[in-house]
């Protein structure tokens, strides 16, 4: 089973991620830490502060993992990227946005960052991407 998990950053991806791959026996994967080590990125922009990812580079490399090992939990926010007939369940996380902000801040991202996530929460960016992809989406609301 190939489950991903997507969302905006600081929605609670990995804490969901993790709970599902506990639950199901499954492989928890941080595509981020894949995406460095492999240098699956352009380059490094610090306009966004970010790595700018090579998003056809990426879902190759994640082919290739899946065919080695079907039962994957994929945490990251480009894993909706992903061709749907790679994929099983395509979660997207979201949170409500003064809970998003303070965990944006509590990262110390800078106040353009932050702004710029919580435009993509707003027009719920990751959920509308996934369903252009093909994706079935399930929501999963971490907000306290």
């Amino acid at each position: 089973m190939v489950i991903i998990v997507s969302g905006n950053p600081a929605t609670g991806k990995t804490t969901i991620a993790k709970k599902i791959a506990k639950e199901k026996k499954l492989e928890y994967i941080d595509v981020n830490d894949l995406i460095k080590k492999n240098r699956l990125y352009s380059y490094y922009s610090k306009k966004d502060e970010s790595l700018v990812v090579d998003t056809k580079k990426l879902n190759s490399f994640l082919i290739k993992l899946i065919n080695k090992n079907k039962d994957v939990v994929l945490d990251s926010h480009l894993t909706h990227y992903l061709n749907p007939k790679y994929v099983d369940m395509c979660i997207i996380t979201i949170c409500d946005l003064k809970e998003l902000k303070k965990r944006l801040e509590k990262r110390k991202y800078s106040k353009e960052k932050i702004r710029n996530n919580l435009d993509c929460e707003i027009f719920d960016v990751c959920r509308t991407e996934a369903l252009e992809a093909g994706h079935k989406v399930k929501i999963i609301k971490t907000s306290k």
